[in-house]
This record gives structure tokens, sequence and C-alpha cells, in this order.
């Protein structure tokens, strides 16, 4: 490797250090954004601090957590997911079919959680190797992947809703520890395993260093293929893990489920500040983005805006932090 490449691999990989300071100051404001939000509907809004209604946004902040929190790795190395809300479906879909087996209880519901993950995963390799192979932009090949996962959703389950799952499964979705709802203490210990994976392992700097320059980590000696494919695959997998947490709270499967949901993930990493051209951001914005999206639908409906309303409220939100993202940019440039 010559010197000019050398300088080129070393700014990728050490530019996530560079900016430890100005990633505190944005996580901060970030932070800072979501306190403002819990104030104006504490002072507006009779039940927004109850332990209730905290519970209901723990719980409904659930899903998107988990799958923001994939949807960061993708991002992170300039890429985009749109396939992760029919990857639910089909992810649903499988499980449900396989937890109405006739095995017994316990191998039912395994073979579910096995079902759905290993379906997800298998989802996004796909679309990271097609993606990366081809060198296709992954916008394209995931807005395919989401007509085929639905279509397949669709197809396996006949179009029907999927019910009567075990009552020791159900019970999962409703289950509370001190008053915290276990499925959110699962999305969170996802999230600090995905913050572990990206602050402390090899494999975690070559992402960053994919989203600043794909050159430098060929440079390096590392395969930019596996690390697209590696980034991807785990998006996916969070789409089979967000598929349980959904079957176990609406003790349904549905094919029809997770529309839109790419939109809130997406929404929850970027207004979380990872950058949408890659190399900046992190899974601490991405919970912080997930509950804003979440504190601000929950503070809405007790408003009792209509659900338009609460869309283009949303909307707006998405719009403003795509712009903010413009000019973070620019100045980590300067």
């Amino acid at each position: 490797m010559n010197v000019e490449a050398t300088g080129l691999a070393q700014t990728a990989f050490t530019g996530r250090k560079k900016l430890s300071f100005k990633s505190v100051l944005r996580e901060a404001g970030i932070g800072l954004a979501l306190v403002a939000l819990v104030i104006i509907f504490s002072v507006t809004t009779e039940h927004f601090l109850t332990a209730n209604n905290i519970t209901n946004i723990l719980t409904q902040v659930t899903i998107n957590l988990v799958l923001a929190v994939g949807m960061t790795f993708v991002i992170l190395i300039g890429g985009i997911d749109l396939s992760v809300g029919s990857l639910l479906a089909l992810c649903a879909v499988v499980a449900g079919k396989a937890i109405s087996l006739d095995v017994g209880v316990p191998m039912a519901i395994s073979l579910a959680v096995l079902a759905a993950v290993l379906a997800g995963t298998v989802c996004g390799l796909l679309n990271g190797a097609i993606s990366a192979f081809w060198a296709l932009p992954s916008f394209i090949i995931t807005l395919g992947m989401l007509n085929v996962a639905r279509g397949a959703a669709l197809h396996i389950s006949d179009a029907r809703t999927i019910y009567s799952f075990p009552s020791e499964f159900n019970a999962f979705g409703s289950m509370t520890l001190y008053g915290i709802p276990v499925v959110f203490l699962v999305a969170l210990m996802l999230a600090l395993l995905a913050w572990f994976v990206l602050t402390r392992t090899v494999f975690g700097r070559l992402l960053y260093g994919l989203g600043n320059s794909e050159e430098a980590v060929r440079l390096a000696g590392h395969s930019v293929f596996w690390c697209k494919v590696a980034a991807f695959t785990i998006c996916g997998f969070t789409a089979g893990i967000a598929a349980i947490i959904y079957m176990a709270r609406l003790n349904i499967s549905s094919p029809i489920a997770g529309v839109g949901f790419e939109l809130n993930a997406i929404a929850a990493v970027i207004i979380g500040g990872t950058s949408l051209s890659g190399g900046r951001g992190s899974v601490l914005g991405t919970l912080l983005g997930a509950f804003i999206i979440g504190v601000l639908a929950n503070g809405l409906i007790l408003l009792g805006l209509s659900d338009f309303m609460r869309q283009m409220i949303t909307g707006v939100v998405i719009i403003v932090a795509v712009i903010l993202d413009h000019y973070r940019a620019k100045y980590t440039r300067n």
C-alpha cells in the first residue's frame, strides 16, 4: 500500500474518533429535543406522564427501535433498506405457520422464533449480496425485496391472518418487569449489543470506514463485499426479531403487517443523527430518534389530533431532520 493509500485508509478508519466530541454534541442535542417534547406534552396533556402511558410509550417504541437498530448498520455504509416492513410480515407469517404445528408448545415456540429469525436473515443476506455483487443501488434491490417478501407472505398465508397462539407465547408480549415491558428490555439489549459491535469491534470500524470511503476499506485489505452483506444480513435479522415481538404483542400473524414500518425505522435513524451518506452516526442516536418518534406519536394522540394531522407533523419532523443532516455533513467536513 502506498503512502497516499495509507493516508486514505487512516482517514476513513479514524474519522469516528476525530468526530467523537461533535458526536457527543449531536446526541446531546437530540436528547434535549426529546426532553423538550416530554415537557411540552406533559404541560399540554393530562395523562402523558402517568405510569400507564409511559409503559405504553415503551411498548410502542419497541418494534421501531428493533428495526431502526438494524437499519443503522445499513445506513452507516451509505445504503438503505426499504424491505424491512415486508420482511416483518413474511417472518411473522412463517413463524405463525411454525407455531401452529402440533409438536408441543415449547417446541412450537422455539421453531417459530427460529423460523422468523432465519427468514429475515436469509432475505437480508440476499439484499446485501445482490446489491454488493452487481454494485447496484440498495434502494432498488430492497424495493424489489419489499414486493417479493409481501407477495410471499400473502401466498404462504393465503392472504389470511393467523390466530390462536399458545398462551405462553402471548404472555411474553404483555409481561412487565418492575413496570417495564419485557419486549422493550429485549429491544434495549439488542441496541446495547449493536452499540458494542459498532464501537468496540473491528467490524464496527469497518462499517464506519465503508461509509466514508469504500476504496479505503479495499486498500486496507478488507472485503467490501462481505462488509455490505453483513450489514444487510443484520438488518434482516432484526426484522425477524421485530416479527416475533409484533406477534407476541398483538397475538396475530398478518401478511399485511409492517406497512410503512421501514419509513419509521429510517426516520428514527436519521433523526438520531446518522448521516444518509454513511460514515457518521450511532446506536445511541438511533435510540433517541426512536423515542422522539414514539413520544411525538403518543403526545399527538393525547392532544386529540386526527391521524392525518399526526402524519403531516411526523413528516415535517422527518424533513427537518434530513435538512439538519445536510448541515451536519457540511459542519463535520470543516
